[in-house]
């Protein structure tokens, strides 16, 4: 039996997202991201086109590092406005019965007491369909918002998120045993007080002493999402995360940090397969590929390059308006997101030749063709680049999401390589095929049974 391609639909609370200045195509109904009927229109075609969810990134900052300032952030909507993204959740859940929601949040906005029961909350109220994308954060803008004076070094923000992560942990697996709730009328007992008990954290971060707010949901702890692939962060994967994206601009580059990720999971006492690698991708489908290119290009002529440098440089902290087209940029060390800026300085990318590759895309590659060149394409990348599936980012929407289901998806089918209809259970138990708890081999199974 062929490896079948996992697929998320990559999507923000927001009007620009990562391919920049497309809200101007007259097709496209980004703008009304504000209303619940975008979402739930959204949600119910991907369940159609058999998504395994919908990934939904944020940020809690703005991008003012390109010529110092917000204007162009302003004028292009480079993800500001930007709204909250688990509001989302309830409204797109009650209009599905399968999709999963990846939602982003970053754990230094949030008291991870407070940020437990929301989580618990929303997979009870989905069905067990929830999962956290765990993001450390990255802009210092975001940082003096939430009243620092600006972010933390790059490695001591996993090490914050490690006690974060502990801090939760206790919450969701170990402060209510899986029979405490009886809901037992005659006797006039609900929850089972010899079943629940206090956490007692001490740590080098939180420090917390409190009973978890929610009875245990389907999945306990979310389906746990993460994107950092520097050193640290791969550290940080390897002991928490289930399902990792990264960024690879070929299959080589793909092949390769799967490998160290697989690697660095079992030297964790993990297997291999315990973590779900995902590339981020743009498809720009048609029925022939002489269309396919036809859109591209019209898509081309909306794209707003510039927007997609000052994206950019926010990602690696340059302000590129500072060099000129063709000078050599000096990329550094960088406080943000190191796996960016590694990217960059590895291709000596000049400012001209990063406008190109931002115009459309972003930093993820670009498949343009029919149903067969797409699909040859996916399954190239499944196979060489030894991942397991794609978080797909939007073009011009909701069209991009339906060229993709209409065209492609059925091609991946005959293939044999896309499933047919959703499996059953949690969105871990759909993802992983071993139940809707975390497996004992992850960190988290050791604070089960009361161990706090």
């Amino acid at each position: 039996m062929k490896k079948q391609i996992l697929l998320n639909a990559f999507n923000m609370n927001s009007v620009g997202h990562i391919n920049h200045g497309l809200w101007t195509h007259p097709r496209d109904r980004s703008a009304e991201y504000k209303t619940l009927d975008y979402w739930t229109s959204l949600a119910k075609t991907l369940e159609r086109g058999l998504f395994d969810g919908i990934f939904i990134a944020d940020i809690v900052g703005v991008y003012d590092i390109y010529q110092n300032s917000v204007d162009l952030t302003l004028r292009e909507s480079i993800q500001l406005p930007v709204n909250d993204p688990l509001l989302l959740v309830s409204g797109m859940a009650a209009v599905t019965r399968h999709l999963g929601f990846g939602i982003t949040v970053n754990l230094n906005s949030e008291a991870p007491y407070l940020f437990a029961r929301r989580m618990s909350t929303l997979d009870h109220l989905t069905g067990g369909r929830i999962g956290w994308n765990i993001v450390t954060g990255y802009l210092d803008s975001a940082a003096r918002a939430l009243g620092e004076n600006g972010q933390a070094a790059h490695d001591s923000r996993y090490d914050r998120a490690d006690d974060y992560l502990e801090v939760l942990y206790k919450l969701w697996e170990a402060s209510w045993d899986d029979d405490a709730v009886r809901a037992d009328k005659r006797a006039r007992m609900f929850a089972d007080p010899a079943k629940v008990r206090p956490i007692h954290h001490r740590g080098p971060f939180y420090q917390v002493d409190g009973y978890h707010l929610a009875e245990p949901s389907i999945q306990r702890t979310p389906v746990l999402y993460q994107a950092g692939t520097s050193g640290r962060g791969r550290q940080f994967a390897a002991r928490h995360a289930e399902c990792v994206f990264i960024t690879a601009t070929d299959k080589n580059a793909a092949r390769t940090t799967s490998r160290i990720l697989r690697q660095a999971v079992v030297d964790a006492g993990r297997r291999p397969d315990d973590i779900k690698i995902f590339v981020g991708i743009t498809v720009i489908p048609d029925r022939s590929r002489q269309a396919a290119r036809e859109k591209y290009d019209d898509y081309l002529r909306h794209a707003s390059p510039e927007a997609g440098l000052a994206h950019f440089a926010a990602s690696t902290g340059i302000d590129f308006s500072r060099y000129g087209l063709d000078d050599p940029i000096s990329y550094g060390t960088s406080n943000a997101i190191q796996s960016a800026t590694q990217l960059a300085e590895q291709r000596g990318w000049t400012k001209r030749q990063l406008l190109k590759e931002l115009a459309v895309g972003g930093r993820y590659p670009v498949i343009v063709g029919d149903a067969g060149d797409v699909a040859d394409e996916l399954e190239s990348w499944i196979t060489e680049g030894e991942i397991d599936g794609f978080n797909l980012t939007r073009t011009v929407v909701p069209e991009s999401y339906e060229d993709f289901i209409d065209i492609v998806v059925p091609a991946l089918q005959d293939r044999g390589i896309y499933k047919t209809a959703y499996g059953e259970g949690s969105l871990r138990n759909r993802i992983f095929g071993e139940g809707d708890r975390l497996p004992a081999r992850h960190a988290a199974a050791a604070f089960r049974g009361g161990s706090r």
